[in-house]
């Protein structure tokens, strides 16, 4: 499903992870998502969110499974994920964990790791991380060899800020993936918690 997983946005991947927990409606993958403040990381509207389902339904990624009504509320269809859908999702998680050209991607990325196997996780941000390595390094030989030409630190702003970004970076993935590694470190699917039925629970209403 490569081909399915260059056609996903980065809402379409968090639809299709929402998915992967149960089937739902489009309302109440909007109320989930600000519950979980994930409209930090792209923006949600009702807008957005219909338009993403129905394009999802139209390659096969989520099928409808009911129409329910709750008094005198509109009609509220509900979603499945597709083998399809499930498969395109691993495969985009998998792909944006490890390269380094969509940093925007990257951070929903991070938020559905935990959809793939640790070792995977890890494999894919080991190889982030050389990218990254590389990129600094990249970043930090231009900056000096700019700055013993005689440039103007004035004119570098830009990349002094892109090369103290990256080390952050290498610094944060580092310690990330030694967290990872230690068994003790939570990951994969648990029993769902009281505060995670709860927060399902109003989302629905």
């Amino acid at each position: 499903m490569k081909d399915a997983a260059c056609r996903l946005t980065p809402l379409g991947a968090m639809v299709l992870a929402l998915l992967r927990e149960d089937d739902m409606h489009p309302y109440e993958m909007i109320r989930l998502l600000r519950q979980r403040r994930d409209d930090r990381i792209v923006p949600i509207t009702n807008g957005t969110m219909y338009h993403t389902v129905a394009r999802l339904e139209k390659q096969g990624l989520l099928a409808e499974v009911g129409v329910d009504r709750d008094g005198n509320r509109p009609e509220r269809t509900t979603y499945t994920l597709t083998d399809a859908g499930d498969a395109a999702l691993v495969d985009w998680v998998r792909r944006e964990l490890a390269t380094t050209d969509h940093p925007a991607e990257f951070r929903v990325a991070l938020a559905e790791a935990h959809n793939l196997p640790r070792e995977d996780v890890l494999e894919l941000l080991r190889e982030r991380l050389a990218g990254v390595a590389a990129d600094r390094d990249a970043h930090g030989a231009a900056l000096a060899g700019a700055l013993a030409g005689g440039v103007f630190p004035q004119y570098l702003i830009e990349v002094d800020r892109q090369h103290a970004l990256l080390e952050a970076d290498h610094t944060w993935l580092a310690a990330f993936i030694e967290r990872l590694t230690d068994p003790a470190f939570v990951w994969g699917s648990h029993a769902a918690t009281d505060r995670y039925l709860a927060h399902r629970e109003a989302a629905r209403q």
